[in-house]
């Protein structure tokens, strides 16, 4: 049967990523609670092509896909890119896992627990000499703006915002732990389930920890600096503002210890 995928390209244009993308598919994910967790992803997978061919094999993602059926874990990704980049003959490849990833928080007053849900991401590249891991968690947090509670006579302007937080890392760092920099960096926390003895404490907690952006972000940079199992970051953090009519937000990336991206 004819190739056509396979036939050569004369344009003499290489594209960089190629491939499938917005597909959902169970995976495992490594719990320091419960061993594993089990969700759903929603996957994007992709290969360099090189100028001379006209078009990649669509099915050979999914095959490498299913090749690794319940073994889906941040430990197997490079196993998996290097697979695919050797089943598609390419110079790299790579592969985006976004999931949804649930750890149970307690109320802080009365302890009453639930689950609260995180955003987490994993970007995977593997070329023929290097393996670029990294790891977002988008974690929601609540800001109280210090200049509202310095100047009103009654209360201060909060709201919900969120820190997101890029890893690469030497070693095991638990998505857990990426979610307490974040929340630890904030006014307070946010939670599922809150009786009203916890409603007081969180809104008291903000009102005693008033932080602009600016203030979340480098709360959150002073805790990854300190961390050395982790070599770059990137922060992100964005206050959905309640009294404008705009976002703020602030941004800031760093390389450690020398640590070069690929």
């Amino acid at each position: 049967m004819r190739d056509v995928q396979n036939e050569r390209d004369s344009r003499n244009i290489p594209i960089d990523r190629v491939g499938v993308k917005d597909l959902s598919y169970p995976i495992s994910v490594l719990d320091p609670a419960e061993k594993v967790q089990h969700t759903v992803a929603t996957l994007s997978m992709s290969v360099s092509l090189p100028k001379e061919y006209r078009g990649t094999h669509m099915s050979r993602f999914i095959e490498v896909l299913d090749e690794f059926k319940e073994k889906l874990t941040i430990a197997s990704m490079e196993h998996m890119t290097e697979r695919l980049r050797e089943s598609l003959d390419a110079d790299t490849a790579e592969i985006v896992v976004s999931f949804p990833y649930f750890i149970s928080r307690s109320a802080p007053a009365t302890g009453i627990g639930s689950l609260s849900r995180y955003e987490v991401t994993f970007t995977a590249i593997k070329g023929e000499d290097f393996f670029d891991l990294r790891t977002t968690v988008t974690v929601p947090v609540q800001t109280l703006c210090p200049c509202s509670r310095e100047i009103s006579d009654r209360g201060a302007h909060n709201q919900r915002g969120y820190v997101r937080i890029s890893a690469r890392m030497r070693g095991i760092v638990w998505i857990e732990e990426l979610v307490d920099m974040a929340e630890s960096s904030a006014s307070a926390p946010v939670y599922t389930l809150l009786k009203r003895e916890d409603e007081k404490t969180v809104t008291e907690m903000a009102y005693d920890n008033p932080r602009f952006v600016e203030d979340v972000l480098r709360e959150a940079v002073v805790r990854l600096q300190e961390e050395p199992r982790i070599l770059w970051y990137r922060v992100d953090v964005v206050s959905h503002e309640s009294i404008h009519n705009h976002d703020a937000f602030a941004s800031v990336e760093r390389s450690k210890n020398g640590w070069k991206t690929a």
